[in-house]
């Protein structure tokens, strides 16, 4: 397990949950990219309600139920290790909004087996 300590970078990529790259959710294939290329980790966040550039409204609401709630990818990892993904990232998302600040890490290790 790689060492992940201080000064970080956390990225959060807002896209929809109908969203697709090639064959398979949009969400996912970011996933696999991000594991694929050993970044410390990424997690999946789906909305409950929310509206992106166009300001259509997207929500769970009983009356009127979304197939495509909104989606947050949150990817924390160096800067390099992020910019060097940041090329693929943005050939994949073709609507949404990618965001970055700077955090600190205080913990991230696996459990002890």
């Amino acid at each position: 397990m790689r060492v992940l300590e201080g000064r970080q970078v956390l990225m959060r990529i807002f896209i929809g949950e109908a969203d697709r790259f090639g064959h398979q959710p949009l969400y996912r294939a970011l996933v696999e990219l991000l594991r694929q290329e050993k970044i410390a980790g990424a997690t999946v966040l789906r909305g409950l309600i929310g509206f992106g550039a166009e300001s259509h409204l997207h929500t769970t609401q009983l009356l009127r139920l979304s197939q495509d709630l909104p989606v947050v990818v949150e990817v924390v990892d160096s800067q390099e290790r992020i910019d060097s993904i940041m090329p693929r990232i943005d050939e994949m998302v073709q609507d949404g909004l990618i965001t970055m600040e700077r955090v600190d890490v205080v913990r991230y290790r696996a459990k002890k087996s």
